[in-house]
């Protein structure tokens, strides 16, 4: 079977009808919008996915990094979250880059729409992921994945697509999130 090819973008106003159509979609996480790891003070407090939508379409408004879309065909089927480590709080890594803002660039969540998964999206997101964060001038992209078997945090991605990418363990996070790093710069 041939790999399929994807287009990737950067999510950024132009295309957040894109992100919001692929997040809405069914099985999407829309009452999610990949807030978990990025809301703080007031928004961490407000949990339905109206006003996590909100937040991330102001960080988006702002210009602020929030991750890629694959698109096939021009239409969106897949999402990594993928930013500088400061804009989240805090995933359990190590404090070593924080006075380098950008240094680190975090790689937090995947989702593929159900009739693309099992067919390498994954893989290929993460590849771009990789390729945005160095475009961005970042050393090094962390992650936190878990091993297969997780009741939780799956969609962090596995242990073993990190490593055939040729990430290194450096920790865990909690018990259940390994903390993977790629030296990029």
């Amino acid at each position: 079977m041939a790999e399929l090819r994807f287009e990737f973008r950067p999510v950024n106003s132009d295309n957040w009808a894109d992100l919001e159509n692929l997040l809405e979609a069914r099985g999407g996480p829309k009452s999610c919008w990949c807030m978990v790891w990025r809301a703080v003070g007031a928004e961490a407090r407000q949990s339905d996915g109206r006003s996590r939508k909100a937040a991330l379409q102001t960080r988006v408004a702002d210009g602020v990094p929030v991750g890629i879309l694959g698109y096939v065909n021009g239409q969106p089927v897949a999402w990594c979250s993928i930013a500088p480590r400061q804009t989240y709080r805090s995933l359990g890594g190590p404090d070593d880059f924080e006075n380098e803002p950008g240094a680190v660039w975090s790689l937090v969540c995947f989702f593929v729409k159900r009739e693309w998964r099992g067919q390498g999206v994954t893989e290929q997101l993460l590849g771009e992921a990789i390729r945005e964060a160095r475009r961005r001038r970042a050393k090094i992209v962390e992650a936190y994945p878990v091993d297969p078997q997780s009741p939780s945090y799956r969609f962090m991605g596995f242990v073993d697509t990190f490593r055939k990418a040729g990430f290194k363990e450096i920790g865990k996070a909690g018990t259940r999130r390994h903390v993977m790093r790629l030296v990029v710069r």
